[in-house]
């Protein structure tokens, strides 16, 4: 018997190490804005939630339609057209110094009550959401591509590990470039490195049936859940590319509002604790995003989110090859188990008067919670949609993630603002002031997931596939 290749897992190291840059070119604004960017152009939390608001909605909207370039363009091109895009947002927020500098010489002070800067952040961002609204759909597709159903949430997991791997190597280069290099190198050095992913994949890339890399027996193994069913219906042909399905048609099926309210309430947890938590070690116990002890904690932070969501993703496999459970309820199951760890966070404002390791290791797990719901959430795409209208439905999943982000990064934003303005008049939980809004945003951050299990479990109560 032939010996099967492992191509597979250099596709799944390539997606890992784009989603690894893809959040490194998303938090440098994070680590760089409380200590070094605010205070050379003036910003409150509101300027930040704005930012990071509109980044989110942006990112939305495009996420609608990124999917369908995906599947209309095929994954390799469509995928180096998105980090190429992303890449050149990432370095162009090193100009924003400059512009400001020039805009504000002739007298261009800003406008509906946003600064100069703040407008130019905004530019820069919305360029990097273009670009990052194609990894995922097109992450997504290439792992519907290479590996089984069986398989595609461990490899979704890896690969969806390098956010978290991105948030562990931020905190411990970003500050660094920025102190050392100004802030400005630390948006170019980090966003050229997509420019080199690019040559990897343009080297490495082609789908299984045309790679020379995948011999028979590799291929054999992606193709199997085609094999079994046709081996179960012998007149049933195998899923092919075919025929796609129309954005406004996708929002027809009940699968793909569960899709949406699973991503709708819980995305914005994960992006609020990850444009936030520099922040709220800064304004809660005093620890810079360059200083040791804060590289240590947002450190400790994502080692807890990388492995434990890694050990946390091979339970859905343990539920279909051991307990004999359809790839959907066996997820479903695993993804209740996933939504009791973001209830962690309402420990963590409570835990912080004794020490700020508490906050980072109880929103570690938090973080860890979702990151396994998060991975899960596209495999269910696999689960229930054909092949041609994953990049699509994903895009519409992200669409959604998008949504909640923006929402709760500008709530967050006015409400942290507001809060620290009233100080002891404003009160919550036995806290006031700002520490209050912290409580009532990490309140949310808890319960979201439970919420969100209920709504896909009553949208889909058994597994059914889509057919278009």
């Amino acid at each position: 018997m032939m010996k099967k290749t492992n191509f597979r897992w250099i596709i799944c190291s390539l997606l890992f190490f784009a989603t690894t840059v893809n959040y490194m070119d998303r938090q440098v604004l994070s680590l760089t804005y409380k200590d070094f960017i605010a205070p050379v152009f003036g910003w409150t939390d509101n300027d930040y939630g704005t930012i990071t608001g509109v980044f989110s909605i942006i990112y939305a909207i495009c996420n609608l339609f990124a999917g369908k370039f995906i599947d209309r363009l095929g994954t390799r091109k469509g995928y180096l057209w998105a980090i190429f895009v992303w890449s050149l947002g990432a370095c162009l927020h090193a100009g924003c110094g400059f512009g400001n500098s020039a805009l504000s010489a002739v007298g261009f002070t800003g406008m509906f009550g946003i600064t100069v800067s703040v407008w130019l952040f905004l530019a820069c961002r919305s360029v990097l959401a273009l670009g990052e609204a194609g990894n995922f759909p097109a992450a997504i597709k290439v792992t519907a591509e290479y590996f089984p159903k069986k398989d595609r949430a461990f490899a979704t997991s890896i690969f969806n590990a390098g956010s978290s791997v991105g948030a562990l190597a931020a905190p411990l280069s970003i500050p660094l470039i920025a102190k050392w290099c100004g802030w400005e190198m630390s948006f170019i050095i980090i966003g050229a490195l997509g420019f080199v992913w690019m040559g990897f994949w343009m080297w490495l890339y082609k789908k299984p049936s045309e790679s020379s890399r995948v011999n028979e027996a590799e291929l054999a193994y992606i193709n199997q859940d085609e094999a079994e069913q046709s081996k179960d219906s012998p007149a049933a042909a195998p899923e092919a590319e075919g025929k796609g399905v129309s954005i406004f048609k996708a929002f027809t099926f009940r699968q793909t509002w569960a899709l949406i309210f699973g991503r709708l309430l819980t995305d914005g947890v994960w992006w609020f604790f990850l444009f936030w938590t520099p922040g709220y070690l800064s304004d809660q116990f005093g620890y810079k995003s360059s200083d040791g002890m804060g590289m240590a904690l947002i450190f400790t932070l994502y080692a807890i989110v990388t492995f434990v969501s890694i050990f946390l993703c091979k339970i859905p496999t343990y539920m279909v090859d051991r307990r004999g459970m359809n790839p959907y309820e066996g997820r479903m199951l695993s993804m209740f188990i996933f939504a009791l760890f973001p209830l962690l966070a309402l420990g963590a404002q409570p835990l912080g008067a004794y020490s700020a390791w508490w906050p980072a290791i109880l929103i570690g797990f938090a973080c860890a919670g979702h990151q396994a719901w998060s991975a899960n959430m596209y495999s269910v795409v696999g689960d229930m949609f054909p092949k041609s209208t994953i990049g699509t439905l994903t895009g519409i999943a992200q669409f959604a993630a998008g949504c909640g982000s923006f929402i709760i990064n500008k709530s967050s934003g006015k409400l942290f603002t507001f809060a620290a303005e009233k100080g002891d008049a404003f009160a919550f939980c036995g806290f006031s002031g700002k520490p209050a809004g912290y409580m009532i945003v990490f309140t949310y951050c808890a319960v979201a997931y439970m919420v969100g299990w209920c709504i896909m479990k009553a949208l889909v109560p058994r597994y059914k596939k889509v057919e278009v």
